[in-house]
């Protein structure tokens, strides 16, 4: 059970998030209740980190919640028509393998010999996606886990900070939320949120039971997924939901900022915006590459390859009104991928130790 303090401070930090969020849309920026929520906490971590309580860290039962809500929401996307166009998806599928592959190789050399990391962190950090696996791996292997983190973090970060504001610049004008889209297809009533707590529930139970990539999404997207192919229909979320949802993901993840050195920190953005800079032009070329095989629409393309975190990608889909499901079902692809690669890589033995790499 936690504590008074903690369930005072998360309030706290959740009203801190909300407060930038608001800013962030007031500001007119894409994805703000996320993207202000970060700033805001990632703030007050940075600079005034002293002041939270000794040993506090958010609660991740709340988190998981809010991302099986995502998971439901995004879930619900998931129609007939879609399900019949993904063998066309076979193109960008096969493309995400090269790109797997080639990012990973790339981020590497960045780490390792540009920024000096030793083989084993450089290795794991380098990794395009599957965050908790390469975590989990890295330590095995002798990887500083803290730097290993960081930079995963700041992957995701960097990147669903700079695709919103990106297609923003290139539109002319804010997308999504920002510009005044709105999530909601249907006005949501008590049945309606009755019917998304038991799918979520139920959906992120399987995920995690069964292990999925990204269970705690996945695992609810599949239960909607499947109530609305069944006929049963698709639970409506309202807006309001939604922006919670953002606001808690988004304070979560600036709080990951909490008692990194300066020099620890720069060193880590630098080298982060390098990568990340390199995996957006790789994703870019392969987007563009797809669109004119394919025929997929180019942002959704862009959107599909940019290696942003499943539940934080799936909201910028939401943003720019793309299909969640479908850039969804890509990233999952990207993640098994990379999940795959590097076990197989450990078990031939050739990444076991920070130094032995």
């Amino acid at each position: 059970m936690p504590t008074i303090t903690t369930v005072i401070t998360t309030v706290a930090l959740l009203a801190l998030g909300l407060c930038g969020g608001l800013l962030a849309l007031l500001a007119g920026l894409p994805l703000p209740y996320m993207l202000g929520s970060l700033v805001a906490t990632a703030a007050l971590a940075l600079g005034f980190g002293r002041l939270l309580p000794d040993g506090y860290l958010f609660p991740q039962r709340l988190r998981l919640v809010f991302i099986a809500l995502i998971g439901v929401m995004i879930g619900a996307q998931v129609t007939p028509e879609l399900v019949a166009i993904l063998p066309a998806m076979a193109v960008s599928f096969a493309a995400l393998a090269v790109f797997v592959g080639v990012a990973h190789a790339g981020n590497f050399a960045i780490f390792h010999h540009l920024g000096g990391y030793d083989r084993a962190t450089a290795f794991y950090s380098a990794t395009p996606g599957g965050l908790m696996e390469s975590i989990a791996m890295g330590e095995e292997a002798g990887a500083n886990t803290a730097v290993l983190s960081m930079q995963h973090f700041l992957r995701i970060i960097l990147v669903i900070t700079l695709v919103p504001v990106g297609l923003s610049l290139w539109y002319g004008a804010p997308v999504g939320s920002a510009g005044g889209a709105s999530f909601s297809t249907a006005r949501a009533g008590l049945s309606d949120l009755a019917l998304v707590a038991v799918v979520g529930a139920a959906g992120l139970w399987l995920g995690l039971r069964l292990r999925f990539p990204a269970g705690q999404l996945t695992g609810p997207m599949l239960a909607a997924a499947v109530l609305g192919l069944a006929g049963v229909g698709a639970p409506a979320l309202p807006d309001w939901l939604i922006h919670a949802a953002q606001v808690v993901i988004g304070t979560s993840l600036g709080l990951r900022f909490a008692g990194l050195g300066r020099s620890d920190l720069l060193r880590a953005l630098w080298l982060g915006l390098i990568s990340v800079a390199a995996m957006l032009s790789l994703g870019t070329v392969m987007a563009l590459g797809v669109h004119h095989v394919s025929g997929t629409a180019f942002d959704v393309a862009l959107i599909s390859f940019a290696p942003g975190g499943v539940t934080e990608m799936a909201l910028v889909a939401l943003s720019l009104d793309a299909n969640p499901a479908l850039v969804s079902a890509h990233h999952i692809w990207r993640i098994v991928l990379t999940v795959v690669e590097i076990a197989v890589l450990s078990r031939l033995r050739r990444f076991r130790g920070r130094d032995a790499l």
